[in-house]
């Protein structure tokens, strides 16, 4: 497999990343597959640098928060109304929800129409195959219903821990990931709220306990100082590591 960081900004697109969207890439029968985890703020504009969206096999949805999937309602319109004519469907996995969440943030009376996505729901199907990707989800812990994605190619796999507080449910999906791609929104020196988002250290100590190949570390908002969440996962986590910036490549 082969992961873009299209996106990698927390809570919101900041000055130098859109909100969170990470391509995955991977040879099957004689073409490249590409599915996006997460469609966040910014994502779709960021996009357009790596891939032709017309190119999307799937959309993968850890949960309903803007800086997560809104930028689904701007593909609806790319391929609608593209002047080389409209694209085929797009399959989009997501929670329960989605299509009218989607359908009322792209207008009034829920336009633009969203035919040009073909939703499923996770709650019904935890466990997905695109092309040569497995996705499975569990559950995470998140204001709103949020999953952990892990997805299985060609032998390799990614877990992808969207958005959560610490959770066993996250370390077991991770176990014996070749690549994990984290969260760390919040800092060891502050009074952090429950079940909504890790430090770099409850990264790292998930990381550990998961025995992970590589750790990422994503989702860092521009109002949080990035040095002191390295510093934290540094404290609890000697494996290797990195901290994604947009168009960082990782190969696996």
């Amino acid at each position: 497999m082969r992961l873009t960081i299209v996106g990698c900004a927390g809570s919101y697109p900041g000055p130098d990343s859109a909100a969170s969207s990470y391509l995955v890439e991977a040879e099957h029968e004689g073409r490249t597959w590409r599915i996006l985890l997460d469609m966040g703020n910014g994502s779709l504009g960021q996009l357009q640098r790596y891939m032709d969206p017309r190119g999307i096999d799937a959309v993968a949805l850890s949960h309903l928060h803007p800086d997560h999937c809104i930028d689904l309602v701007s593909l609806v319109v790319l391929a609608k109304y593209h002047p080389d004519g409209p694209y085929e469907s797009i399959t989009v996995i997501a929670p329960g929800g989605a299509e009218e969440y989607l359908a009322h943030a792209g207008g009034p009376g829920g336009e633009p129409p969203l035919d040009a996505l073909n939703f499923t729901v996770w709650e019904d199907e935890p466990v997905q195959q695109v092309g040569p990707f497995t996705l499975r989800v569990v559950e995470v812990k998140h204001p709103v219903r949020a999953y952990a994605i892990r997805v299985e190619a060609g032998g390799s796999v990614l877990v992808y821990s969207g958005d959560t507080g610490p959770t066993p449910e996250l370390d077991e999906l991770a176990a014996g990931a070749d690549v994990f791609l984290c969260e760390a929104s919040f800092v060891e020196s502050a009074t952090n709220p429950p079940d909504l988002h890790l430090t770099g250290a409850e990264a790292g100590r998930c990381a550990a306990t998961a025995e992970v190949g590589q750790l990422l570390i994503t989702h860092i908002p521009a109002w949080t100082d990035a040095d002191e969440v390295e510093s934290d996962l540094k404290a609890a986590y000697d494996g290797p590591y990195a901290v994604v910036r947009p168009g960082d490549t990782f190969d696996f």
